[in-house]
């Protein structure tokens, strides 16, 4: 089965780029990436923390049903453009993975369809590969899925 959300890794660089295509207004999309409770439903994840602003931050933690947590992640806010962009860092605590920056553009197509076009550098072409070796793609893939499934019934 084709994945909807495309990923494009060039041998020998330290970056990965993803897009997306939804049929979802630009601000519905936009407001996955900025509203808690939308966040937390499609990435199965608490927020702990979310200030959608330049210089604010982000924190999310999963737990397993024991309470005790396996991920956590964070980072900083750069800019905010609402609609149209977000660029922050992205750490995930308790990994060998570095610190990564991610650019996030919000593009409208239509009235009714939006593109979600995510570029992520990474400290080294290694740690990019390690990424890559995982379930990245199929996991990212059932995440917009559901971002899609759960925006769709807000429209």
């Amino acid at each position: 089965m084709e994945l909807k959300t495309k990923i494009q890794a060039e041998d020998g660089k330290q970056e990965i780029l993803i897009t997306r295509e939804f049929d979802l207004p630009v601000e519905l999309l936009f407001k996955a990436y900025v509203e808690p409770e939308i966040v937390e439903q499609w990435m199965g994840t608490k927020v702990l923390k979310l200030e959608c602003r330049e210089h604010g931050g982000y924190q999310f933690e999963t737990s397993d049903p024991q309470g005790n947590v396996v991920f956590r992640a964070n980072g900083t806010i750069h800019e905010f453009r609402p609609n149209e962009k977000i660029t922050r860092t992205f750490e995930m605590e308790n990994t060998p993975f570095a610190v990564q920056l991610e650019f996030f553009e919000f593009e409208k197509l239509t009235g009714a369809t939006s593109k979600l076009s995510m570029h992520i550098v990474f400290k080294s072409v290694a740690l990019r590969d390690q990424l890559l070796q995982m379930p990245f793609a199929e996991g990212l893939n059932m995440a917009h899925n559901k971002l899609q499934e759960i925006l769709s019934n807000l429209k």
